[in-house]
């Protein structure tokens, strides 16, 4: 937590309040032996990543992840379990400290939405060098624990 001080613009008494990390949903989705959909991201941070993103207030960590892939991918997926959660202060510029991790599995062929500029399946033993945020890592850990044969 962050303890934060500030001036109300409306009655100028000093404030504090606490900033606590937003949990964030990513969804590792398999497209049977072709590979892993990637996005590469339209914003800073630049770079390929897993699908994903900001969990909403009222949605559960796994609605997050399908809506994440909904929106960013325009799949539909199918979770098949949880990966892991991946957490450290400097994991994600933008303060994405709390990432739930799912694997996942869908059909048909992945379209760019949201902030993502591009989308493309890639081979696990293809994947490309300019992964975003520690999803290098997070990738390695999904093949290394069984991959697309979860």
């Amino acid at each position: 937590m962050v303890l934060i001080r500030a001036q109300c613009p409306y009655c100028q008494r000093e404030l504090e309040f606490y900033k606590n990390p937003k949990p964030t949903a990513d969804a590792i989705i398999a497209m049977g032996e072709q590979g892993v959909v990637l996005v590469r991201r339209r914003e800073f941070p630049f770079g390929w990543a897993i699908p994903g993103g900001f969990v909403e207030y009222g949605e559960s960590v796994e609605e997050a992840a399908q809506r994440e892939a909904r929106e960013e991918t325009g799949l539909d997926i199918r979770l098949l379990g949880l990966l892991g959660v991946y957490s450290a202060p400097g994991r994600d510029p933008r303060g994405h400290t709390v990432a739930t991790v799912f694997y996942a599995t869908a059909s048909g062929t992945p379209r760019p939405g949201d902030d993502a500029a591009e989308a493309a399946v890639f081979p696990l033993h293809r994947l490309p060098s300019d992964l975003a945020f520690d999803h290098a890592r997070i990738l390695q850990d999904y093949l290394r624990l069984g991959g697309p044969t979860r």
